[in-house]
């Protein structure tokens, strides 16, 4: 499959949160619009919804990216960078989405500044993709993946998984859940 083939989201707004759930699931699910409502249901009462940014522009925690991974039967599971990727039972994970930190910028001006950032990484026919949606188009990582390659800064990494897989802790090899 060519990079053109790969479903790919670019950067919009702070819609980071959106464009990785899209990615990871290789098609359109997710819009502002339904991310707002999860904030909702999350935070019914609140004037200032903690889930998403003030000015409303996007920037949705976890909690939004895991109830709508819910809500199409799936679920993220929070990595122990203290495991090696060979820990992974990698058929059982759809995709990565990771937490990193990323420049602040105004037009061609970065800011000393960094906040977190989410992006996504899937195999597609045998290949790992970053699909980050800063990127231009998809990176192509190769056959065989480690969290080096996603990114030395990792500050989180989510396992997207079937909900089963997650209940039954079968992203895992056998040998490491004896650990």
């Amino acid at each position: 499959m060519s990079e053109g083939e790969v479903f790919h989201e670019k950067q919009r707004l702070e819609l980071c949160a959106i464009h990785a759930l899209n990615n990871v699931l290789q098609e359109q699910v997710f819009t502002k619009e339904t991310a707002d409502d999860i904030c909702k249901r999350l935070a019914p009462q609140c004037v200032v919804n903690p889930h998403r940014s003030m000015l409303g522009t996007g920037n949705y925690d976890v909690n939004v990216i895991m109830a709508a991974l819910q809500s199409r039967e799936l679920a993220a599971v929070w990595w122990d960078k203290r495991r090696t990727v060979q820990s992974l039972c990698v058929d059982k994970v759809q995709g990565f989405i990771l937490n990193v930190p990323s420049r602040v910028s105004l037009g061609i001006v970065s800011l000393p500044v960094k906040r977190r950032h989410w992006l996504a990484v899937r195999q597609v026919n045998g290949h790992y993709y970053n699909l980050d949606s800063k990127l231009k188009s998809p990176v192509l990582m190769g056959g065989m993946m480690t969290i080096e390659q996603l990114s030395p800064d990792v500050a989180e990494m989510l396992l997207v998984v079937r909900r089963d897989v997650e209940e039954y802790g079968t992203w895992l090899n056998s040998d490491d859940l004896r650990k």
